[in-house]
């Protein structure tokens, strides 16, 4: 079967399209691809429109007749949302490899048989892992109950050896300093020794209507059981 019989290039899944980026696939020129609708409902999150979306405002036609347009000028290709493994992604990703691209996911890890499935046919090159919470505060944080699912991909991504990281969004009323040093222990006794991202709370429109934090967070309380960077 071609992957254009695969695909269904009519379903407008695709919210928007990002030409150009240097930064979010390090040392990679990439796009970022936008698709609608999350199975989480995180209290800091700024794509609402994304994420409450029903359908996109791209079909999955117009997005290969961009990238189309960019072979040989791009390296590679981000998947994002919203949460992209919603989405039946492997004649997606089996199209944009076809085309010479690299892909890049980024997820919250909760759809571990597609991830699991993505990487063992090779689809995907780098993974950008979000750990929302801890497992006390993740309900609380992401309006779902899937820690274990999350965790489950991490501990497989690890035995594996695959490429990606591991970031946390920090709005300082969510987590503290002790939360963020229970998610290094975590990492840490699994055997992740790669950098850990921290993402500083953007102070825009977000799913819960947060404003900015009234607690102080003290960096200096941080465990260096890992390399911490921090974005924004």
């Amino acid at each position: 079967m071609s992957i254009n019989k695969e695909l269904n290039l009519s379903k407008k899944i695709v919210y928007d399209i990002t030409k150009f980026t240097t930064l979010d696939y390090k040392e990679n020129l990439a796009c970022i691809v936008w698709f609608v609708s999350c199975n989480m409902r995180c209290q800091y999150c700024y794509n609402c429109n994304i994420i409450e979306a029903k359908e996109g405002n791209y079909l999955l036609s117009d997005l290969f007749s961009f990238l189309e347009k960019r072979v040989g000028l791009l390296d590679a290709v981000v998947l994002s949302g919203g949460e992209a493994t919603v989405h039946n992604l492997i004649p997606i990703c089996k199209k944009i490899k076809a085309m010479g691209f690299k892909i890049k996911l980024d997820t919250n890890g909760v759809n571990f048989d597609l991830i699991k499935q993505l990487v063992k046919e090779n689809y995907l090159d780098y993974i950008a892992l979000d750990f929302k919470a801890t497992k006390s505060k993740f309900k609380t944080i992401t309006n779902s109950n899937c820690f274990e699912d999350f965790l489950k991909t991490l501990k497989y991504l690890l035995k594996i050896n695959f490429e990606f990281e591991v970031r946390t969004t920090l709005h300082g009323d969510l987590l503290q300093e002790e939360d963020i040093n229970e998610i290094i222990d975590i990492l840490f006794n699994l055997g992740y020794k790669k950098d850990f991202y921290i993402q500083n709370f953007l102070n825009v429109e977000t799913y819960a209507n947060l404003n900015e934090a009234k607690n102080t967070f003290n960096k200096n309380k941080l465990s260096n059981k890992l390399n911490i960077i921090w974005r924004n």
